[in-house]
């Protein structure tokens, strides 16, 4: 499944639903939250099993450095957020 976050703040409940071998990408204002510290917990245990995206043009109209976001996260843009759509037939907005 995909799992497409727009919300902020992303919480800890919401990253407890995504299953492993699930793709999340942060998207808009929840790119935010990937630098949140209570989240960095979480975010790590989705790392191992886990794809953990952000799109490049969120990052860059907030004025986040993709050398700030936790390692592991990968910066996309829409191209790559199509590969992912189409790699997974489920998607799941959380706004």
């Amino acid at each position: 499944m995909l799992h497409l976050l727009f919300q902020s703040p992303v919480t800890e409940a919401v990253l407890a639903r995504v299953a492993a071998g699930d793709d999340v990408v942060f998207m808009d204002c929840a790119s935010l939250s990937l630098l949140q510290a209570h989240l960095q917990p979480p975010l790590n245990r989705l790392l191992s099993s886990n794809g953990l995206f952000v799109i490049a043009e969120h990052l860059q109209s907030r004025g986040i450095a993709s050398e700030d976001l936790p390692f592991g996260v990968h910066v996309t843009d829409f191209a790559g957020l199509v590969d992912l759509t189409v790699k997974h037939p489920t998607i799941h907005s959380w706004t």
